[in-house]
């Protein structure tokens, strides 16, 4: 979990990126600095097919990569 005191009040880059179980980048949902704390986004899955992608979240040093299931 990112936790804000591990940048101080600093603003970071940050980047959300989902992918297909191909490694193709399907959408780019965050890609600017951003402040600590919790930040919100929204996926717009509807143009694409039901199955599973992987979602990658860059910030600073960390980096984490995490499954999800698309049903429609």
């Amino acid at each position: 979990m990112i936790s804000p005191s591990n940048f101080g009040n600093k603003m970071t880059d940050v980047r959300l990126i989902v992918f297909d179980a191909l490694g193709k980048e399907v959408a780019a949902l965050v890609n600017e600095k951003l402040s600590p704390g919790s930040h919100e986004t929204e996926f717009e899955g509807s143009n694409i097919p039901s199955g599973i992608y992987f979602y990658k979240i860059e910030t600073g040093s960390f980096v984490e990569t995490k499954r999800m299931m698309l049903l429609k």
